[in-house]
């Protein structure tokens, strides 16, 4: 059995056109191992960002029904010219309906599941249901659709912290809906971590969700704040997604600061370390180190599905349960807008989620 819909595709041409659009598409039945879900609803989150609209000028971009255009900057347009002339589907996660399952999955037929398919930007996907899990009753599809990049990646650097020897972690941007769950997870588990923000609206919101380790990264005073919190928590491992500028660097030469309060001058600097790991390009420009931190440091970056392959089936399979356990509590996302995949092209709904802001999560519910 055939099925008809839409799906969204972005495809960078060689002279720095960017067009996402809506396409015409027919799915057909799945292969074994896969099932074909009809979506009911979709997040866009910053990972979806990177591929749907990159560095593209989406403010003088070209909107039209079901499609923009817009023009990308020669430098990026160059440094991904592996994409030229591909349209690729985009859509990380989602929930929805199994409306066809191929060979060893029919048990799932008429189940909600929420799944990561890549290509959640239509009006039906198809998944692999190990790389999901099936929805309990009660749990809408509004409440699963964030369930696996935000929950399963603030799971993942608790356990990269304790796989890696370290006992505390510093993380940026940290009144996001990410940074929320990471919060809540550490203060179930006890573990201490530092917050830092942009603004005192955000401080006062993790403060209210029992937050102890609030910085804002605005105020004059923030590096030596950092350095006394860093040196109070012993947190020496920070998680980065904003990528450009000296976040990182602030990072590890806090932490450095702080191993080396007390400590006999050492031009090589502490024996302690300090790592940061970047998972997100909220700022596209080049990632700046004053090295103010001696030689005993790390940076890496950071992604989801390499953790999972490298952390094993057992650490992957109890993230998934605790997931599924708290998901309308620690792991409950929140979403500013929603709207149909006709809605999601608009000039006023890009011009929301493109800005990545705090608080300002859209959902895309391709069926109305």
């Amino acid at each position: 059995m055939a099925f008809t819909g839409k799906q969204l595709t972005t495809q960078l041409d060689a002279d720095g056109t960017l067009t996402v659009q809506l396409n015409d598409q027919t799915w057909d039945d799945p292969k074994p191992g896969q099932v074909l879900i009809q979506v009911e609803a979709t997040p866009i989150n910053p990972s979806d960002l990177g591929l749907l609209f990159a560095s593209a000028d989406t403010d003088t971009a070209v909107y039209s029904p079901g499609k923009v255009v817009a023009k990308m900057p020669e430098n990026a347009t160059r440094a991904m010219k592996a994409r030229h002339g591909m349209p690729m589907p985009a859509g990380n996660e989602a929930a929805g309906i199994v409306v066809a399952a191929g060979e060893g999955c029919e048990h799932l037929m008429g189940k909600r599941i929420a799944c990561v398919p890549g290509t959640a930007y239509g009006s039906y996907a198809y998944a692999d249901p190990n790389m999901g899990f099936e929805v309990q009753d009660g749990v809408t599809a509004e409440q699963a659709a964030s369930s696996f990049v935000n929950p399963m990646t603030a799971l993942g650097f608790v356990e990269t912290m304790k796989l890696e020897g370290y006992t505390g972690i510093v993380h940026a941007a940290a009144a996001s809906n990410l940074g929320q769950m990471l919060l809540k997870i550490c203060l179930e588990d006890g573990i201490p971590l530092v917050n830092v923000v942009r603004s005192d609206a955000q401080v006062k919101l993790l403060k209210d969700l029992g937050a102890t380790h609030v910085l804002n990264m605005t105020d004059a005073d923030y590096m030596p704040k950092l350095i006394d919190a860093i040196a109070e928590t012993k947190a020496m491992i920070g998680f980065d997604p904003i990528g450009g500028g000296t976040v990182a660097s602030q990072f590890l030469t806090a932490m450095e600061a702080a191993a080396s309060r007390g400590a006999a001058f050492s031009r090589y600097g502490s024996n302690a370390a300090k790592k940061v790991c970047i998972y997100g390009a909220l700022d596209l420009g080049p990632t700046i180190l004053n090295r103010a931190f001696g030689l005993t440091w790390d940076l890496s970056g950071w992604l989801l599905t390499p953790f999972m392959m490298k952390a094993g089936p057992e650490v992957v399979g109890r993230m998934r349960a605790r997931v599924m356990k708290d998901l309308t509590t620690t792991f409950a996302s929140h979403y500013a807008k929603k709207g149909t995949l006709e809605d999601m092209l608009t000039k006023d709904a890009v011009a929301m989620y493109n800005a990545r802001r705090t608080g300002e999560k859209y959902l895309v519910t391709p069926h109305g």
